[in-house]
């Protein structure tokens, strides 16, 4: 398939530690604010009459509950089987049927 290369210990242990930081940054549920934290924050500026403050507020309320609708999916997706389109033997004799603007010729 490939060639086969021999890096040296430095790139490969350079490598793994570029993955390890990669992963550690990743999102996970425990980075993001919660919705009820940000909600009891938007209250509290309401009544305070902090305009901007709630706008604010709203924005990164509204993109948290975005970020968490993707990371759900993400996992969903993860987690879900998926169909690689092998076919079953119904779908394989249908694609071998002729098509009717193919004519065969008898005795061929």
């Amino acid at each position: 398939m490939g060639d086969n290369v021999i890096y040296p210990a430095e790139a490969i242990e350079a490598h793994r530690a570029f993955i390890a930081r990669r992963r550690a940054l990743r999102p996970n549920g425990h980075d993001l604010p919660t919705s009820d934290n940000l909600i009891a924050r938007i209250a509290e500026a309401e009544c305070e009459g902090w305009l901007g403050e709630v706008e604010g507020l709203r924005v990164s309320l509204s993109g948290a509950e975005e970020k968490i609708a993707q990371l759900d999916a993400r996992q969903e997706r993860r987690s879900s089987k998926v169909f690689l389109g092998v076919p079953s033997c119904d779908q394989i004799g249908a694609r071998t049927a002729v098509s009717p603007d193919h004519e065969s010729t008898p005795g061929a």
